[in-house]
């Protein structure tokens, strides 16, 4: 939301995804009225024989829901809390149920938990309480809700606009008062508990947006809860496009989410495909994840995108204030989106907005470019890359199916998906155009062909977006960055232990080597046990020894030297004995060394 104003147009966002609980986007539109509920609404439909739409009109007695549309800027319906009817928006983009009561007051009963839901600008706060709920002929008892006690942080008066709340329509694990309810059962929301009801034949709501202004209108606004709009039964046909799911940590945060198609996402009103490339890190190459959403006035594109749209156009100004551009209100754009190999053309009268009096410093009457930069919308998780708007679904007929998003489904129910069949007719539009922007005249003397391809404005991308930009680029990658931090811990973990292992066991190989040197050393020199054997060495008191001694001297006795009788010296201790010699005492040489000395075998 900005701080204009204009302030109302423009969708309120989360505060902060990561840290609080938080609602999906809203839209507070700056015209309103209270609506009074009708029994019937038919649909007014021309009969143009056109099968897929459909040709019969509505009966007073059909299953619709009527919706209301307050200057194309906010879609109503009415519904019944405690006996009490209230107006609320429709929002596709939230999952909760909130009401501001003035005057009277329903039967409730307050459950005690307290819920803070945040926007961007404002929050809706207040206690949990449960009544019974009625929407159209259907009925819930005990149906929970959000009764909210003060509004005035919004940046207008919602009761002024006409409304009192709002109805969440999107998955039941997107509900906040859910989670603060410890997710028990009784706290599922409405649709959650609709669909229990009907044993999930068909998980699914519908809705058809009308156009203020239109010169010849096709329908009126009209929803449904697991029945289609008679007449439009050929959505059936239509491609059904899965849904793009975010990550299963941020299940929250899921909403409508559908892919474009490869590579032709968009087409400019150059008639060229418009490249954008995706900041979803998930998403499929050449493609773009689009939220589908009612509470959002104009569609929140990328803004390669709306400059793509706007920057080509003669007197076209970016209003950096707003976030948005402002455009000569004669300027017929024609763009189209495809989605399912379907192409879903956009009225020129949804792509140039005149109807909320802009004019420009010289006090000529401007229009607002509807597909607007995505800014305070920003995608901060990466989960999706453009919001598709009222100004969209205008130009379709839109089902949304529940499939196993539904709690209580019963097995192999199918994934959740989006129908979407076109109601914008090609060949009328640009008369519906001149008609209503040129006063028929087509405007014959003003110039309004797009300039070159080089001449292109590009709208300056603030600081604060460029910060989101960043840290969208880190948090929405935040899955790999944990992984990949994750293995270098365990890597540096790793090789920290076999660091640690390799040094112990150097050390103890150190250790051990030590112990088996000075255990040899000390074995020599006291007798202890040595690496080798010494049983190969015959002990010198030994007879063998002193035969093999005296055999030696006996036989090989080649230098005449004489010959000692070996008993003399067989009682002699060992030269390595610890006792003295006491056959030596005294001083006296022994006689082998005196012998020995005497033939020269030791010199003094």
């Amino acid at each position: 939301m900005h701080k204009s104003f204009l302030a109302p147009l423009l969708p309120l966002l989360l505060l902060d995804l990561c840290n609080i609980p938080t609602a999906s986007a809203l839209n507070f539109p700056f015209h309103g009225r209270t609506i009074t509920r009708s029994i019937s609404q038919p649909l007014a439909r021309r009969q143009d024989g056109d099968d897929e739409i459909g040709t019969s009109p509505i009966s007073g007695d059909d299953v619709s829901i009527p919706v209301s549309n307050t200057h194309n800027a906010q879609y109503i319906s009415n519904i019944t809390l405690g006996g009490v009817e209230v107006p609320v928006l429709l929002d596709t983009g939230s999952s909760d149920l909130w009401v501001h009561f003035i005057g009277d007051q329903p039967q409730a009963q307050e459950l005690g938990t307290t819920v803070n839901l945040r926007y961007a600008v404002g929050r809706a706060s207040g206690h949990v309480h449960t009544a019974e709920f009625k929407i159209d002929d259907y009925t819930l008892a005990d149906q929970v809700f959000l009764k909210v006690t003060d509004t005035s942080t919004f940046s207008s008066d919602i009761h002024a606009q006409g409304y009192s709340g709002l109805i969440g329509l999107g998955p039941n694990a997107g509900s906040v008062i859910l989670e603060e309810m410890d997710d028990v059962d009784s706290a599922n929301t409405a649709l959650e508990r609709l669909f229990q009801q009907f044993d999930h034949k068909a998980d699914f709501i519908t809705f058809l947006l009308d156009r203020k202004g239109d010169p010849s209108p096709d329908f009126t606004g009209q929803m449904t809860i697991s029945e289609y709009i008679q007449g439009f039964e050929g959505i059936t046909k239509q491609p059904k496009m899965e849904i793009h799911e975010v990550h299963r940590l941020l299940d929250s945060d899921q909403h409508w989410q559908i892919l474009t198609d490869k590579d032709s996402a968009v087409i400019g009103p150059d008639g060229k495909v418009v490249k954008v490339k995706s900041i979803v890190p998930r998403a499929p190459k050449g493609r773009l994840v689009s939220v589908v959403d009612t509470g959002f006035t104009f569609t929140q594109v990328p803004r390669e995108l709306s400059d793509a749209i706007y920057g080509r156009v003669r007197g076209a100004i970016y209003d950096a204030k707003n976030e948005w551009w402002t455009v000569p209100c004669g300027q017929e754009l024609n763009i189209s989106f495809n989605f399912g190999g379907i192409n879903y053309p956009i009225h020129p009268l949804d792509t140039v907005n005149d109807n909320f009096g802009i004019r420009d410093a010289n006090g000529e009457k401007i229009c607002i470019g509807t597909f607007q930069p995505i800014t305070s919308a920003f995608s901060m998780l990466g989960n999706y890359d453009m919001i598709l708007g009222m100004n969209f679904l205008r130009n379709t007929y839109t089902l949304l199916s529940f499939g196993n998003w539904v709690d209580t489904a019963p097995k192999g129910t199918p994934d959740p998906y989006v129908q979407m069949i076109s109601v914008t007719k090609a060949d009328e539009m640009h008369a519906d155009f001149v008609k209503v922007r040129l006063e028929g005249t087509a405007g014959a003397n003003a110039d309004w062909s797009l300039l070159p391809e080089d001449q292109m404005q590009h709208s300056p991308i603030s600081d604060e977006e460029k910060k989101k930009k960043y840290q969208e680029m880190i948090l929405s990658r935040w899955p790999y960055i944990f992984v990949g931090c994750l293995v270098f811990v365990l890597l540096v973990v790793g090789f920290i232990v076999w660091r640690c292992c390799c040094r112990r066991q150097a050390k103890e190989a150190r250790a051990a080597k030590k112990a088996a040197k000075e255990a040899k050393t000390k074995g020599g020199l006291e007798g202890g046990a040595l690496p080798y054997k010494r049983s190969s060495y015959a002990p010198l008191q030994d007879s063998a020894s002193s035969y093999s001694l005296s055999a030696y001297n006996t036989n090989n006795n080649t230098n005449n030297t004489p010959q000692y009788d070996t008993q003399q010296y067989q009682n002699t201790p060992s030269p390595y004995s610890s006792q003295p010699n006491t056959a030596y005492s005294g001083g006296q040489q022994s006689p082998y060394y005196q012998e020995t000395q005497q033939h020269g075998h030791y010199q003094r």
